[in-house]
């Protein structure tokens, strides 16, 4: 059970950053958007939650994705292509959310329902893989910065060069 709860923080979490950080974005559309207004005018002015939510559906979905497909591997040992991908697939998954509701009657739209899929489901792979390939980059990031303070620790305690990069796994 414990196993699950930490799986399920693990993937509410991933889900909370992402949707902060499209939260974020979205904030500095509208921004640009007081600064330059649209000479069309402003047929959506929610851009905020627009690519908040999506990401927070992006993320949790992600964290699924790579549950699955990157178990039993950990950060160091993953490309970022396949990353990517796997965060495309999330948006993939995401993207079929409004096709399900309309196609289920939930919604309605005067876009034939191919054309809605595509037209959703682009924008929210490539949001996706772009998302997942920041989140390889920081946690990659986070970790040298731990190895690092580890490596710091170790040369306090007087080990020679050789016996801390074997401690560390490097040699």
């Amino acid at each position: 059970m414990n196993k699950w709860l930490r799986r399920l923080r693990g993937a509410l979490g991933l889900g909370l950053t992402w949707g902060i950080a499209g939260f974020v974005i979205g904030m500095g559309i509208e921004l640009i958007h007081n600064i330059w207004p649209n000479p069309l005018g402003s047929a959506v002015d929610i851009w905020p939650m627009m690519l908040a939510v999506p990401g927070l559906l992006g993320g949790v979905a992600f964290s699924t994705v790579l549950g699955i497909a990157g178990r039993r591997r950990q950060f160091g040992e993953l490309s970022l292509p396949r990353f990517a991908v796997w965060g495309a697939v999330g948006g993939f998954v995401v993207s079929l959310i409004p096709v399900a509701m309309i196609a289920g009657g939930l919604g309605t739209s005067s876009i034939p329902l191919w054309q809605l899929a595509a037209g959703v489901a682009v924008p929210c792979m490539l949001g996706g893989a772009v998302a997942a390939s920041g989140s390889l980059m920081l946690a990659r990031l986070s970790g040298d910065r731990a190895l690092r303070a580890a490596s710091e620790e170790l040369a306090a305690v007087g080990l020679t060069e050789e016996e801390s990069r074997e401690l560390l796994g490097e040699g």
